[in-house]
């Protein structure tokens, strides 16, 4: 599997990669179509949210974005496509992620998790510390999670 860097012109791709990954976990038509807008990836902000890909035989299956600047950033969006989930392209994609975090100098890192993703990134290592106010669905209140990079760095 090969992880690089997205390009601009896998956007529209990518934003509809992440409602197809969302949706694998049942919600409805009306949840889907007011986080349309949170889970779009705009051509123009590919490379200041470090978009990442996860890229096998051609086909991009996930993608990952690394946002803000150094010592606290977030991992903005992390989307597998339905049929790859749980053949670890998003461990690799969260890896990869962290990996980067660390190079640039970051020392932690926040997730505002769907709460169906919260287990996966709990083994990831991260932990909950709270949570935070959906984007998308008034009243709605995700896990704030947080992974620690130089904790992940010596492993």
């Amino acid at each position: 599997m090969l992880i690089r860097a997205a390009r601009p012109a896998e956007a529209g791709s990518l934003s509809e990669l992440a409602i197809r990954s969302k949706g694998h976990w049942g919600y409805d038509e009306a949840f889907m179509a007011a986080c349309r807008d949170e889970l779009s990836v705009a051509a123009s902000e590919v490379a200041r949210l470090r978009a990442t890909v996860a890229e096998h035989d051609g086909r991009v299956l996930g993608f990952a974005t690394l946002e803000g600047d150094p010592p606290e950033g977030c991992l903005g969006m992390l989307f597998v496509e339905p049929d790859a989930i749980g053949r670890g392209v998003g461990r690799l994609l969260f890896e990869h992620a962290v990996a980067t975090a660390a190079d640039l100098g970051f020392e932690r890192l926040t997730i505002d998790a769907d709460p169906n993703a919260e287990p996966f990134y709990l083994a990831m290592g991260a932990t909950r510390i709270g949570a935070t106010p959906s984007g998308s669905i008034p009243g709605r209140v995700l896990p704030l999670l947080a992974v620690t990079v130089a904790d992940r760095r010596a492993r």
